[in-house]
């Protein structure tokens, strides 16, 4: 699932690499988020990484991201589950997004609008001779 928040680069880590095929990038981005700001942590992976490259601390981006979930279970028979915040495209902001700190939507799920899509108005699901069906006749 893709979500994707605009905010200010607040911090940018080093490339770590994890093990000869993994490589990751970590950064924290700050969200608006009424009186008080959300600092939030999002890694990049692999050939990713070097999408922050194009950006500094301070600077207004977008960050798109899926939001992923793993279950581990330790030597002790423990179960715990980490969450992270996969990014697979960092931008710089546009003007208007990063007044209000989040694209217009806040950090929800992307609305098709986000994307230059117009949403349907009623009328136009409606069927030929105005019937509300999908019928093509």
């Amino acid at each position: 699932m893709a979500f994707d928040v605009v905010g200010k680069l607040h911090v940018a880590y080093e490339t770590k690499q994890v093990s000869e095929r993994f490589s990751k990038r970590e950064f924290v981005v700050e969200v608006a988020d009424g009186k008080y700001p959300q600092f939030v942590s999002f890694q990049l992976t692999g050939d990713r990484c070097h999408q922050l490259d194009d950006h500094r601390v301070g600077d207004q981006v977008r960050v798109t991201f899926n939001l992923r979930g793993r279950e581990w279970r330790n030597p002790q028979g423990e179960v715990k589950y980490f969450n992270s915040l996969d990014v697979w495209k960092l931008e710089a902001a546009r003007a208007n997004e990063s007044r209000n700190g989040g694209g217009g939507n806040g950090g929800r799920k992307s609305s098709n609008d986000d994307f230059g899509y117009a949403e349907p108005r009623p009328g136009d699901l409606m069927g030929a001779g105005g019937r509300d069906d999908d019928l093509p006749f």
